[in-house]
C-alpha cells in the first residue's frame, strides 16, 4: 500500500510537471507561429518592394534612353542650324531681309533651347543624385535584411530546440507514466497474489499444526508405551551422546581471536618500546653515561631491562597459537583449547620480569629523587610513578590468576567450577580495564614529569627526545589496552553464553572424547554432501551483493545525521557524568549533615534525660510536684530536624513513632520518584533526538525542494525574459521595416512627380523642336 501511495504521489507529480511543460509549450507554441506569420508578411512586402524597385529601374532606364535619344536630336538640330547659317551667309544678299524678319525668333529659339539644356542638365544631376541615394538605400536595406535573416534564424533555431527538448521530455514523461503505470499493475497483480498465498499459507499452516499436533500425541503415546529408556532424560548418560558442531560460533571465535591478536600485537610492540626507551633513558638521566658512571643499581636495572624482549615476545607468540589453534573444523570450548595453558606460562613469565625488575625501578625513582637536580615537583611526580608502577605489577598479578584459572578446565577439569566460568570472565573484563585506568594514570604522570625534566639547567636534547618516546610508548600503550578493554567487555557476553556447548538438551560440558567423534562426523558429513553437491553457475557471491546494497542504500545524509546523534550522545553522557558526580557528592554531604543531625537529636535527648534524673534527686520532698513535672516533661514535644523536614516527637514510649522508619519510607518513596521521572525524562529525551533527527531529514528535503523550486523559478524567468526580449525585438524590427516602407514609398511618390515632370517638360520639348521643324521647313 505504500509503495501504491508512492507511485501515485510521483505521478500526481510527473502529471503536474507534464501540464506546465505543456501550457509552456503551448505559448512557445503561439509565440513561433506568431514569428513565422510576422516574417513571411515581412518576406511578402520585401517581394513588393523588389517589383516596385525593378518597374522604376525600367522606367529609369526608359528616361535615360529617351534623354540620349533627346541629346542627339538636339545635336542633329544644332548640326542643321549651322548648316542653314552657312547657307545663310552664300544667300546673304537674297536673305538679308527673312534674316531680319527671323533674327527676332531665332534669338527667342537660342534662349528657349538653353533654358531647355540647363533644365536637361539639371534633371541628370537630380537623376544621379536620385539613383545614388536609392543604391545606398538599397544596400542598407539588404544588409538589415540580411541581419534581420540571421537574427530570425537563430530564433528559429532556439525555437527548434526547445520544441526539440519538451518534446523529448514530454515523450520522456510519458514513457515514465507508461512505466510506473505498469509498475503499479505488476505491483496491484503482486499483491492479490500475495494476499491469495497468505491465505494459503495460513490454510496450510492450521492444517500442519492439526497435522503435527496429532502425530506428536500419537509419538508421546508410541514413546511411553514402546520406548523404555530415553537417555535424554539423564544428563550423565546425554553426555555421552555426540553434540552437533557449531560452524557459526567456531567462525565467531576465530573472528575474535583474530582481532585480540591484533590487540595483543599492538600490546607487545608497545611493551618492547616502553622497556628499551626506559633503558635508555636510566643511561642518560639522572647521569649522563657518556659523560660519568652511573650507579651499579642502574646497571642491573639497565641489564635486565635490556633482556625484556625474551619475555614480551613470547605473548604474543602464545596468542598466535592460540589463533591457530581456532579452525572451523575444530571445537575451541574451555576443556578442548590447550593453548590458553601455553599463553597463562608465557604470561606468568613475563610477570616474573616485572617482579624481578620492580624493586630496581622504584629504587632507580628514588635515586633519582635524592639526585641533586631533582626539584620538589619532579621528586612528586617520581612518588606518583613510585606508586603506579607498584600498581602496574598488582593488576599483572591479578590478570595471571585469572587467565590460569581459564587454562585449568584443559588440564584439570576439577580445578574450575562450571558456575565459576562467569565470575572469571567478569573479573578479567573489570582487571583489564582497571590495567587501562593505571596506564593513564603513568601517562599522565610521566607527561608532568617530561615537562619538568625538560626545565633542569642539564637537561640536553638527548633526554627530551627520549622522554618523547617514552611519553608516546605509553600512550600506545594506553590505547592498546584500552582496545582491549573494550573489546572484552563488548563481547563479554559471548564469552560467558557460549562457553561450552555439548549434546541437544545437556547441561554438562562437551569432553575432548565427544568432540573428536564429532569432527569425524563432520568431515564423513561434509565428503558426503561435497559428492552431491552440483557446481552453480558463477554469479556475484550473497555477502557481496548485500554490501552492495547496503552501500547503494546508506547516503551522506544519513550519515551526517548518525554522527551529529553520537556526538550529541556523548555531549549529554559527559553532562551526566559530570551530573552524576555533582549529586555523588551532595549525597555524601546530606549523610554527612544527616550523621551529624542525628548525633545532635541524641545529645539532646541524652540531656533532657539527665535533667530529668537530677531534678528527681533534688527535689525529693515535693513528691507531687515532681511526678506533675516529671509528666510534663514526658509529654512536651521534642522536635527533631533532618534534611527531609522537622519532625516532632513526644518521649511517651507507647506514642513516639520510629523517626528512622518514618524518614526510610519518605527517602525510599522520593528515590522511587526520583527513579520514575528520570525514566519519563530519558524516554522523553530519546523521543527528542529521534523528532530532532526526523526534523532534520525533513529539513533538509525541504531545503532540497526549495532548491528546486528556486531553480525551476529562475528557468522560468529566463524563459519570460526571452520571450518578452524576442517580442520586443520583433516589435522593433516591424516598426522600423514599417517606418523605412513609409519613407520609401514618400521617396517613390516624390520620384514619379518628378518623373511625370520630366516627361511633360520632354514632350513641351519635342513639340516646341517639331513646330520649329516645320516652320523652318516652310521657310
Amino acid at each position: 500500500m505504500a509503495a501504491a501511495a508512492e507511485l501515485q504521489g510521483k505521478y500526481q507529480k510527473l502529471a503536474q510537471e507534464y501540464s506546465k511543460l505543456r501550457a509552456q509549450n503551448q505559448v512557445l507554441k503561439k509565440g513561433v507561429v506568431d514569428e513565422q506569420a510576422n516574417s513571411a508578411s515581412l518576406k511578402e512586402q520585401l517581394k513588393m518592394k523588389d517589383q516596385s524597385l525593378r518597374k522604376l529601374q525600367q522606367e529609369m532606364d526608359s528616361l535615360t534612353f529617351r534623354n540620349q535619344q533627346l541629346a542627339k536630336r538636339v545635336e542633329l538640330l544644332q548640326d542643321e542650324l549651322a548648316l542653314s547659317e552657312a547657307k545663310g551667309k552664300k544667300n546673304k544678299k537674297s536673305a538679308e531681309l527673312s534674316s531680319q524678319l527671323s533674327q527676332e525668333q531665332k534669338s527667342v529659339f537660342n534662349e528657349d533651347l538653353q533654358k531647355k539644356i540647363e533644365e536637361n542638365e539639371r534633371l541628370h544631376i537630380l537623376f544621379f543624385e536620385a539613383d545614388e541615394q536609392h543604391k545606398r538605400l538599397e544596400m542598407e536595406l539588404r544588409t538589415r535584411l540580411e541581419v534581420l535573416e540571421t537574427d530570425a534564424a537563430q530564433h528559429q533555431a532556439v525555437v527548434d530546440s526547445l520544441t526539440r527538448k519538451y518534446t523529448d521530455t514530454i515523450e520522456k514523461l510519458q514513457n515514465d507514466k507508461a512505466k510506473l503505470e505498469i509498475k503499479s499493475q505488476t505491483l496491484e497483480r503482486e499483491a492479490k497474489d500475495c494476499r491469495l498465498r497468505t491465505e494459503e499459507c495460513q490454510q496450510q499452516l492450521k492444517n500442519l499444526q492439526a497435522a503435527l499436533g496429532s502425530r506428536l500425541e500419537e509419538s508421546l503415546c508410541i514413546i511411553n508405551e514402546k520406548v523404555p529408556f530415553n537417555d535424554t532424560r539423564s544428563s550423565r548418560y546425554n553426555a555421552l551422546n555426540v553434540p552437533l558442531h557449531n560452524r557459526r560460533y567456531q567462525l565467531k571465535l576465530r573472528d575474535l581471536a583474530g582481532q585480540a591478536l591484533a590487540f595483543v600485537q599492538e600490546l607487545v610492540t608497545a611493551l618492547l618500546n616502553f622497556h628499551t626507551y626506559t633503558e635508555q633513558k636510566v643511561h642518560i638521566f639522572p647521569i649522563d653515561s657518556a659523560t660519568d658512571a652511573i650507579s651499579p643499581l642502574n646497571q642491573k636495572f639497565s641489564q635486565y631491562l635490556h633482556e625484556n624482549a625474551s619475555y614480551v615476545r613470547p605473548l604474543e607468540e602464545g596468542m598466535l597459537h592460540l589463533f591457530e589453534s581456532i579452525t572451523e573444523d575444530t571445537v575451541t570450548v574451555l576443556e578442548t583449547a590447550v593453548k590458553v595453558k601455553a599463553f597463562s606460562e608465557h604470561l606468568a613469565s613475563y610477570l616474573r620480569f616485572l617482579r624481578k625488575i620492580l624493586p630496581y625501578q622504584l629504587k632507580s625513582l628514588e635515586e633519582e629523587c635524592e639526585s641533586s637536580l631533582c626539584t620538589a615537583a619532579l621528586r612528586a611526580r617520581n612518588m606518583e610513578l613510585h606508586r603506579d608502577m607498584k600498581r602496574l605489577t598488582a593488576v599483572f598479578e591479578k590478570l595471571h590468576t585469572y587467565v590460569s584459572l581459564l587454562a585449568l578446565p584443559s588440564t584439570k577439569p576439577e580445578g574450575l567450577l562450571r558456575t565459576n566460568y562467569n565470575l572469571v570472565f567478569t573479573n578479567i573484563s573489570a582487571s583489564l580495564h582497571g590495567f587501562h585506568d593505571i596506564l593513564k594514570d603513568i601517562s599522565k604522570h610521566y607527561s608532568q614529569k617530561a615537562t619538568l625534566e625538560q626545565d633542569v639547567p642539564t637537561a640536553t636534547q638527548k633526554l627530551i627526545t627520549t622522554n618523547d618516546c617514552i611519553l608516546s610508548s605509553v600512550v600506545a600503550l594506553t590505547n592498546g589496552v584500552g582496545k582491549i578493554a573494550s573489546f572484552f567487555s563488548n563481547n563479554l557476553d559471548h564469552f560467558t553464553t557460549s562457553l561450552s556447548y555439548g549434546p541437544k538438551g545437556g547441561t554438562e560440558f562437551i569432553s575432548p572424547l565427544s568432540a573428536e567423534c564429532m569432527l569425524q562426523y563432520k568431515k564423513k558429513a561434509v565428503a558426503y554432501m561435497k559428492s552431491l553437491k552440483k557446481p552453480c553457475a558463477d554469479s556475484v557471491p550473497y555477502e557481496e551483493a548485500l554490501a552492495n546494497r547496503r552501500v547503494l542504500l546508506s547516503s551522506t545524509e544519513s550519515r551526517e545525521g548518525l554522527a551529529q546523534q553520537v556526538q550529541q550522545s556523548l555531549e549529554k553522557i559527559a553532562k551526566l557524568e559530570q551530573e552524576k558526580e555533582h549529586w555523588m557528592l551532595e549525597a555524601q554531604l546530606a549523610k554527612i549533615k544527616l550523621e551529624k543531625e542525628n548525633q545532635k537529636l541524641k545529645n539532646s535527648l541524652s540531656g533532657h534525660l539527665t535533667e530529668t534524673i537530677q531534678e528527681r534527686s533534688v527535689l525529693s520532698n515535693v513528691a507531687e510536684q515532681k511526678k506533675e513535672t516529671a509528666e510534663k516533661s514526658l509529654r512536651e514535644p521534642i522536635k527533631s530536624t533532618s534534611l527531609i523536614g522537622m519532625l516532632t516527637i513526644t518521649t511517651d514510649n507507647e506514642k513516639a513513632p520510629d523517626v528512622e522508619s518514618r524518614e526510610d519510607l519518605i527517602k525510599n518513596h522520593y528515590m522511587a520518584r526520583i527513579a520514575e521521572l528520570t525514566s519519563h525524562l530519558q524516554l522523553a529525551d530519546s523521543k527528542s533526538v529521534h523528532f530532532h533527527a526526523e526534523c532534520r531529514a525533513l529539513a533538509k528535503r525541504l531545503s532540497l525542494a526549495e532548491k528546486s523550486k528556486e531553480s525551476l523559478t529562475e528557468e522560468l524567468k529566463l524563459a519570460s525574459q526571452n520571450i518578452s526580449r524576442l517580442q520586443d525585438e520583433l516589435m522593433t524590427t516591424k516598426r522600423s521595416y514599417e517606418d523605412q516602407l513609409s519613407m520609401m514609398s514618400d521617396h517613390l511618390c516624390s520620384m514619379n512627380e518628378t518623373l511625370t515632370k520630366q516627361r511633360e517638360e520632354i514632350d513641351t520639348l519635342k513639340m516646341t523642336s517639331k513646330g520649329n521643324s516645320k516652320k523652318n521647313k516652310n521657310r
